[in-house]
């Protein structure tokens, strides 16, 4: 079967080498190419869909990410922009190689200090809707990855003490959160400020945000995160569709009806009983 056409681009960020040698072990074809100002992704084929993929390695912070992003964004023009990486997780019922995918990035730091202490005035952005849904989907299919779709907490720091002021305080005021990075707010503004982009961030737990993350790092962790988080990124793709290439998602026409394709009607599998008339309309 011929290799689908290449139709529509997807930028995947990344913080850290071994976020990105997990990404693009999945690519094939890759060529480097060069932004003017001297970002640099490798491009390259993902088999069996119409993704050409562009893979990044951004280095760490949310204003970095943020930058370089919308750089990228401009230059690429991609239709799906997803961070993937490793996180450290906030809940005791996860484990090391588990994946989060986020429903929705707190950026934790902003805020205001007073003498009656600090009140936090939080950001958030929202996965895009398609992706989630997707991911969801795809999570349910990959029975050897443990998924977990919730929010992620993002700031400019790196916790390895969940006795700390910091952790107390992040459990307190953004307990729903379940892992927490330093790179997801600024992926997730800079698709906000191109367009509302479809952006997804997705993360593989590597330590407990706890002492222990030395040791865990050193153990492996991160390189078994990030494979499993670059796997459900992947999964993510094959299951998406790029748009204007016969649906949203793998799955094809439902069987027995029409489907809406946004500026057509498909009537295939359809049985009508009387003439169907089509009618053009105004531009909107």
């Amino acid at each position: 079967m011929p290799e689908p056409q290449h139709t529509a681009t997807a930028v995947v960020l990344t913080a850290l080498p071994v976020e990105y040698d997990a990404v693009a072990a999945h690519l094939t074809d890759l060529e480097e190419d060069v932004h003017r100002n001297g970002t640099r992704v490798e491009i390259g084929r993902l088999g069996g869909t119409a993704w050409r993929v562009a893979v990044a390695e951004l280095g760490e912070g949310a204003l970095n990410t943020a930058t370089l992003a919308t750089q990228l964004v401009e230059w690429l023009r991609p239709e799906v922009l997803l961070f993937v990486g490793v996180a450290g997780g906030l809940k005791a019922e996860l484990e090391i190689g588990d994946v989060v995918v986020g429903t929705k990035v707190y950026a934790f730091q902003g805020g205001k200090q007073t003498p009656e202490g600090f009140h936090a005035r939080p950001e958030v952005w929202h996965g895009s809707h398609r992706l989630v849904q997707t991911a969801r989907s795809a999570l349910r299919e990959l029975k050897d990855i443990r998924g977990h779709r919730r929010p992620i907490a993002a700031g400019d720091v790196v916790l390895a003490d969940d006795r700390s002021a910091l952790a107390d305080f992040i459990r307190r005021t953004y307990n729903d959160a379940y892992a927490i990075e330093m790179e997801g707010s600024g992926a997730a503004h800079a698709a906000l400020v191109n367009g509302s982009l479809d952006a997804l961030v997705i993360r593989g737990i590597s330590d407990h945000a706890d002492p222990g993350k030395a040791a865990a790092d050193a153990s492996g962790s991160q390189e078994l995160a990030a494979a499993q988080a670059a796997r459900v990124a992947v999964a993510v793709l094959r299951k998406q569709r790029p748009r204007g290439t016969g649906g949203d998602s793998e799955e094809g026409p439902q069987a027995g009806g029409a489907r809406y394709g946004g500026d057509h009607i498909d009537f295939r599998g359809g049985v009508f009983l009387g003439p169907v008339t089509g009618k053009g309309g105004e531009q909107r």
